[in-house]
Order: C-alpha cells, then structure tokens, then sequence
C-alpha cells in the first residue's frame, strides 16, 4: 500500500517538478526577451513567478523535506549560545596578532631564503 501511495507521489512529484521547470524557464526566457520594459516590471514578474514555483516545489516530497529542514534549521539556531561583545573582540584580537605574528615570520623565511639562492648562485 505505501509503495503504490509513493510511485502516484513520485509520478505527481514529477508533474510538479516540470512545472517548476517551465517557471523558471520562462521566467529567465521573459527576462531577456523582454528587456526594453522597465527593469522595475520585469523584477516584479520574476519574484511572482519564483514565488509561484516555490510554492509548486514545496508541495512535492522533497520541498517538503527542504521547507521541514529550513524549521529544523531556525530551531537549532535559537539553540546557539552566542558569544558576547567581549569574547568576540578578545578572539578577533588573537586571530589578528596570530596572522601578524604569522606574516612576519613568512617574510623573514623568505627573505632569508631569497638570500641565500642569490648568494649560491653568485647573483
């Protein structure tokens, strides 16, 4: 029973999914075709039509799942514990001093190493 309700999903996902397709196909086919009307207009249309074909991919099985893993995704969010002003600030200073610290020591083997070719091979 779940493999036939799955295989009509699969065979209705895929109607839906060309729908989509043709949205979009029109949507960037109207955009160029149409580009000596004002760019206001032809902006408004796009986001129509991508609106439209959003919402036609989110009633197929994998919109869903996206549109279930983008709630999933704010929730975690809300779980994060941010750092504060100060601990942002501390951390950036120590990254910034890191790649000092990092640059010089880089430019002295350079230099260093610069020098010693030339003076190998007589330059």
């Amino acid at each position: 029973m779940k493999e036939k309700m799955k295989s009509t999903e699969a065979g209705g996902d895929a109607l839906k999914w060309i729908i989509v397709l043709v949205l979009v196909a029109s949507g960037v086919y109207g955009n160029s075709y149409l580009s000596d009307y004002s760019w206001v207009y032809r902006s408004i249309a796009l986001i129509v039509l991508a609106a439209v074909a959003a919402f036609i991919a989110a009633q197929t099985v994998k919109g869903r799942a996206f549109v279930e893993l983008g709630v999933e995704a704010k929730t975690e969010i809300r779980k994060v514990v941010w750092p504060s002003r100060e601990e942002t600030t501390y951390t950036t200073l120590i990254v910034v001093a890191a790649v000092f610290i990092l640059a010089l020591i880089l430019y002295g083997l350079d230099t260093g190493l610069s020098w010693l070719l030339k003076a190998l091979l007589g330059v």
